[in-house]
């Protein structure tokens, strides 16, 4: 049983030690919330110690790794407290609040051998797993273009009372938003590698931006554009879309569905010429537990299997949160030049 202390128990930390808490191969021994209220209910109806402040955790528990979900203003200084003890480390997203915090932890990640991951649950749904196989395999030919699109109804009058109307905490439609959208299409178009214009845009906030607008590149010569807004009011929830042309055809994946277009036969025998639409219930699933979308419960267990050695540490890791925080900074500092 690996032991696993959460540090961190708002929205996302209730959400993790759920998951955690139904998990075959793993004992949650210790909890860090800042709040006296939570944690009375933890140590009522939980079976594990608590604690009001990280350090007391990472000092008088035993654990074999750690989840954090503290606001990500203080990422930097508990994900560095976590790794120099040598204690490994999920953190959720976005990893940092400036591209320099992050590298300076990925070193340290490395030096100190252990296992990192951060949580941008996208690359775990399968419609989008299913469209980065597509590319890698060249079914649809030379990539001419794509888009990647998310909308939601975060954002729809005016508020400034919480941390998201604040860039110093990590507020704002870039980096609690788009960042989900910068991270996917890294993950399956090819990493975004340079800023050819971008626009901020506020509907209703008046410190940080609702809507985020792009023309970027990819290290692999491929072009496309960011449409982002958490200001739209026509969707019930955050809705992530990528559209990419090919020479050999079309691809349209979201969270639940994945569309293609083939000009030809593909070699893929499971695909046929013109139009195919694959639901995410057509991908199988080995999650054991379901809480909130499936996709949460499957990137720990791959942070579990990655801790107990039966998996590669290789899937959103510090080094591919830290470039997608290398672009939110291009984006957010971008200049127009001559």
């Amino acid at each position: 049983m690996i032991k696993i202390g959460l540090i961190g128990a708002g929205k996302m930390g209730i959400s993790h030690l759920a998951i955690l808490g139904a998990h075959k191969n793993v004992t949650v021994n210790a909890v860090a919330e800042k709040s006296g209220l939570v944690r009375d209910v933890l140590e009522r109806y939980g079976s594990f110690k608590c604690y009001d402040d990280h350090n007391d955790l990472l000092n008088h528990s035993q654990t074999d790794a750690v989840v954090i979900s503290v606001p990500t203003k203080f990422h930097a200084p508990v994900v560095r407290a976590v790794i120099e003890r040598g204690i490994h480390v999920f953190v959720e997203k976005p990893f940092c609040l400036n591209p320099a915090e992050g590298e300076d932890l990925m070193n340290l990640a490395k030096i100190k051998n252990v296992i990192n991951q951060v949580g941008y649950h996208n690359k775990f749904i399968k419609t989008f797993r299913e469209a980065r196989r597509i590319l890698q395999e060249n079914m649809l030919g030379e990539i001419k273009h794509f888009n990647g699109e998310q909308f939601g109804p975060v954002v729809t009058k005016a508020k400034e009372l919480t941390w998201r109307s604040k860039s110093d905490e990590g507020g704002g439609c870039l980096m609690d938003y788009a960042a989900h959208l910068i991270d996917l299409i890294n993950f399956v178009v090819g990493n975004i590698s340079s800023i050819k214009s971008a626009e901020l845009k506020s509907f209703y906030s008046h410190q940080v931006e609702d809507a985020v607008y792009a023309l970027v590149k990819t290290s692999n010569g491929i072009g496309g554009t960011l449409n982002v807004n958490w200001s739209d009011e026509t969707y019930r929830k955050m809705s992530t879309s990528i559209t990419v042309m090919g020479t050999k055809g079309k691809m349209i994946v979201d969270g639940t569905e994945l569309k293609l277009y083939f000009k030809d036969k593909p070699k893929d025998q499971s695909y046929s010429k013109g139009w195919n639409i694959r639901h995410i219930n057509e991908f199988p699933s080995g999650v054991e537990y379901y809480l909130r979308g499936e996709e949460y419960s499957d990137q720990l267990d791959h942070f579990i299997q990655a801790v107990s050695g039966k998996a590669k540490n290789d899937i959103n890791t510090f080094e591919t949160a830290w470039k997608t925080d290398k672009i939110i900074d291009q984006i957010r500092t971008f200049k127009i030049t001559a």
